[in-house]
Protein backbone atom coordinates (compact mmCIF):
# COMPACT_ATOMS: atom_id res chain seq x y z
CA UNK A 1 0.00 0.00 0.00
CA UNK A 2 2.71 2.52 1.05
CA UNK A 3 4.65 1.44 -2.46
CA UNK A 4 0.93 2.19 -4.47
CA UNK A 5 0.87 5.59 -2.83
CA UNK A 6 4.63 6.84 -3.16
CA UNK A 7 3.78 5.63 -6.95
CA UNK A 8 0.71 8.09 -7.26
CA UNK A 9 2.91 10.30 -5.25
CA UNK A 10 5.65 10.37 -8.14
CA UNK A 11 3.05 10.28 -11.13
CA UNK A 12 1.63 13.54 -9.73
CA UNK A 13 4.48 15.30 -9.58
CA UNK A 14 5.64 14.23 -12.83
CA UNK A 15 2.31 15.24 -14.70
CA UNK A 16 2.69 18.81 -12.51
CA UNK A 17 6.26 19.17 -14.20
CA UNK A 18 5.26 17.76 -17.37
CA UNK A 19 2.39 20.41 -17.55
CA UNK A 20 5.02 23.33 -16.69
CA UNK A 21 7.37 22.48 -18.83
CA UNK A 22 5.01 22.35 -21.69
CA UNK A 23 3.57 25.35 -21.19
CA UNK A 24 7.25 27.11 -21.33
CA UNK A 25 6.65 25.62 -24.48
CA UNK A 26 3.92 27.03 -25.93
CA UNK A 27 1.52 24.67 -25.14
CA UNK A 28 -1.84 25.56 -22.86
CA UNK A 29 -2.98 22.90 -20.42
CA UNK A 30 -6.53 22.05 -20.69
CA UNK A 31 -6.93 20.00 -18.30
CA UNK A 32 -5.32 16.99 -16.13
CA UNK A 33 -5.73 13.79 -15.05
CA UNK A 34 -8.92 13.36 -17.21
CA UNK A 35 -11.30 10.22 -15.75
CA UNK A 36 -13.82 9.19 -18.30
CA UNK A 37 -15.75 5.79 -17.99
CA UNK A 38 -13.90 5.57 -21.54
CA UNK A 39 -10.27 6.30 -20.69
CA UNK A 40 -8.06 8.33 -19.16
CA UNK A 41 -5.29 10.76 -19.76
CA UNK A 42 -2.80 12.41 -17.72
CA UNK A 43 -2.62 15.94 -19.84
CA UNK A 44 -5.16 17.98 -22.52
CA UNK A 45 -2.80 20.49 -24.06
CA UNK A 46 -3.54 22.96 -26.67
CA UNK A 47 -1.13 24.43 -28.82
CA UNK A 48 -2.60 26.12 -32.16
CA UNK A 49 -4.89 24.35 -34.06
CA UNK A 50 -3.97 20.98 -32.31
CA UNK A 51 -5.69 18.99 -29.43
CA UNK A 52 -2.87 17.17 -28.01
CA UNK A 53 -3.49 13.96 -25.19
CA UNK A 54 -0.16 14.28 -23.16
CA UNK A 55 0.93 10.55 -21.34
CA UNK A 56 3.44 11.93 -18.64
CA UNK A 57 5.90 8.86 -17.87
CA UNK A 58 8.70 8.75 -15.11
CA UNK A 59 11.25 6.02 -15.91
CA UNK A 60 14.79 5.60 -15.47
CA UNK A 61 14.90 5.68 -19.51
CA UNK A 62 13.65 6.84 -22.32
CA UNK A 63 12.97 3.59 -24.10
CA UNK A 64 11.45 2.39 -20.49
CA UNK A 65 8.84 5.14 -21.02
CA UNK A 66 8.40 4.45 -24.50
CA UNK A 67 8.07 0.92 -23.67
CA UNK A 68 5.49 1.35 -20.89
CA UNK A 69 2.47 2.46 -23.11
CA UNK A 70 0.80 -0.58 -23.75
CA UNK A 71 -1.84 -0.52 -26.41
CA UNK A 72 -4.49 -1.11 -24.61
CA UNK A 73 -3.39 2.33 -22.34
CA UNK A 74 -3.02 3.67 -25.94
CA UNK A 75 -6.69 2.83 -26.33
CA UNK A 76 -7.59 4.02 -22.99
CA UNK A 77 -5.75 7.31 -23.53
CA UNK A 78 -7.34 8.15 -27.10
CA UNK A 79 -11.11 7.08 -25.91
CA UNK A 80 -10.52 9.17 -22.94
CA UNK A 81 -9.44 12.09 -25.43
CA UNK A 82 -12.98 11.47 -27.61
CA UNK A 83 -14.76 11.60 -24.30
CA UNK A 84 -12.91 14.95 -23.41
CA UNK A 85 -13.66 16.31 -26.91
CA UNK A 86 -17.38 15.45 -26.58
CA UNK A 87 -17.76 17.77 -23.94
CA UNK A 88 -15.99 20.50 -25.43
CA UNK A 89 -17.64 21.46 -28.85
CA UNK A 90 -15.47 24.91 -28.82
CA UNK A 91 -12.67 22.23 -29.56
CA UNK A 92 -14.60 20.01 -31.98
CA UNK A 93 -12.75 21.32 -35.40
CA UNK A 94 -8.87 21.11 -33.89
CA UNK A 95 -6.60 18.12 -35.39
CA UNK A 96 -5.77 15.89 -32.52
CA UNK A 97 -2.49 14.11 -31.70
CA UNK A 98 -0.99 12.01 -28.87
CA UNK A 99 2.30 12.45 -27.30
CA UNK A 100 4.44 10.93 -24.65
CA UNK A 101 6.48 13.27 -22.00
CA UNK A 102 9.18 11.32 -20.42
CA UNK A 103 10.62 12.51 -16.88
CA UNK A 104 13.99 10.82 -16.23
CA UNK A 105 16.00 11.72 -13.17
CA UNK A 106 18.50 14.44 -13.35
CA UNK A 107 17.53 15.44 -16.82
CA UNK A 108 14.87 17.78 -18.03
CA UNK A 109 11.91 16.09 -19.54
CA UNK A 110 11.45 14.72 -23.29
CA UNK A 111 8.70 15.44 -25.35
CA UNK A 112 7.86 13.06 -27.93
CA UNK A 113 5.54 14.53 -30.27
CA UNK A 114 3.16 12.62 -32.16
CA UNK A 115 4.17 9.23 -30.58
CA UNK A 116 1.30 7.31 -31.69
CA UNK A 117 -1.82 7.33 -33.27
CA UNK A 118 -5.21 5.29 -32.58
CA UNK A 119 -5.36 2.02 -34.56
CA UNK A 120 -2.19 1.49 -35.44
Amino acid sequence: MARRRAAERRGLRAEAWAAVWLTLKGYRVLARRVRTPAGEVDLVVRRGGVVVAVEVKARPSLAAAVDSVSARQRLRVARGLESFLARRPDLAGLDRRFDLVAMLPWRPPVHLVDVWRPGR
